[in-house]
């Protein structure tokens, strides 16, 4: 089955080990890895209804007995 997604390989060229990152590589970094987070958390909802219900029941919870 073709993915129409790019390949998980980094977005950038492979750089000097003693190169920094600049700031736009990181956010772009960690932009893909959020969406890809979210990605896996509605495809776990989907497939798991009742464990993801009582997920969201615990985190309910938690944030009505949360004292500031």
């Amino acid at each position: 089955m073709p993915d129409d997604r790019p390949s998980t390989q980094p977005m950038t060229e492979e750089k000097e080990p003693d190169t920094p990152e600049t700031t736009a590589e990181r956010r772009a970094r960690r932009a893909q890895f959020l969406r890809d987070l979210n990605e896996a958390r509605e495809l776990r909802d989907r497939v798991q209804p009742r464990r993801a219900r009582a997920a969201r029941m615990r985190q309910q919870m938690r944030m009505r007995t949360f004292r500031w």
